[in-house]
């Protein structure tokens, strides 16, 4: 029973790193954000297609107010992607993810106006937590200022994946996580076609590689376990073991593209996922 544990722990903490290699192919990959989530978008659809026939999953919506539900969720996702890899490429790999873990608790200071849940003092506590986490990242507000605009892409794409967690939680008792994962790429590929017609896509010829692996290693493989993962833990525990992507994440830019975080970034982001652990803590305990 132990070992099965230490086996599912093992595997989730896999997933986790596998999902934080987005951030240094998010920095490294050297095309425009749309054209670089579009080919990503494309290639992992086609890849959880194959798995989904591999597995009989049927990709049936039961309903035209799905379809809707998908398409909204389908919207934001493309937008918090987006938002993502600009942070990455204005700012580093360590401003990027640090402000996108921010979600956790947009999420649980949004979700009393989205659901009828009651509203958690704890979370102004854990939100202030986050600002001034954000404020020792980057004390100064200023667009000249790289860190500053990492920050502020980065806190828009964590509202944006907030908001598609919130649309996404009604479907995952009926659709299975590989079908919903499969139309909300769908969506986005046929969303995000024209940027190849009004963007630069030339250099897809050197980069394609990365964008492979982007799809396949983070997007299809990574997120498919992560969501398999649910099974044997609760989304707390997921949760707390998911935080430490930015934490892979950082290390992997210090390997790959030789960024070294300042202490700034340590002690900001050392706040910004305590919020994280703390709810996920207190989540389980309830």
């Amino acid at each position: 029973m132990k070992d099965q544990h230490f086996k599912h722990v093992l595997e989730l903490t896999f997933a986790t790193f596998l999902i934080s290699t987005s951030g240094a192919l998010g920095r490294y990959i050297d095309m425009p954000a749309p054209v670089t989530i579009w080919w990503r978008s494309i290639l992992a659809m086609l890849i959880l297609l194959g798995y989904c026939k591999y597995k009989n999953i049927k990709l049936n919506i039961l309903s035209k107010k799905d379809l809707g539900g998908f398409i909204i969720a389908s919207i934001f996702m493309a937008l918090h992607w987006i938002t993502y890899f600009i942070a990455l490429q204005k700012s580093s790999v360590a401003i990027g993810m640090l402000s996108l873990f921010t979600f956790p608790i947009i999420t649980a200071l949004l979700e009393p106006l989205y659901s009828k849940t009651k509203f958690d003092i704890m979370h102004l506590i854990l939100g202030a937590m986050v600002l001034l986490g954000i404020y020792i990242l980057s004390p100064e507000i200023d667009f000249e200022n790289e860190a500053f605009i990492g920050i502020f892409f980065g806190l828009v794409s964590a509202l944006c994946y907030a908001l598609r967690i919130l649309i996404m939680k009604q479907y995952v008792t009926t659709y299975h996580g590989s079908h919903l994962m499969f139309y909300q790429l769908l969506i986005i590929g046929i969303m995000l076609s024209p940027v190849l017609i009004f963007l630069d896509s030339s250099n897809m010829v050197t980069q394609y590689p990365y964008v492979i692996i982007l799809a396949l290693v983070t997007t299809a493989l990574g997120h498919t376990l992560f969501v398999q993962s649910l099974n044997h833990f609760k989304v707390s525990t997921a949760s707390i073991i998911g935080s430490t992507q930015p934490i892979f994440g950082i290390i992997i830019a210090y390997f790959f593209l030789n960024e070294i975080p300042t202490w700034n970034t340590f002690f900001g982001g050392l706040l910004i996922l305590s919020t994280v652990i703390i709810e996920s803590l207190r989540t389980r305990k309830k």
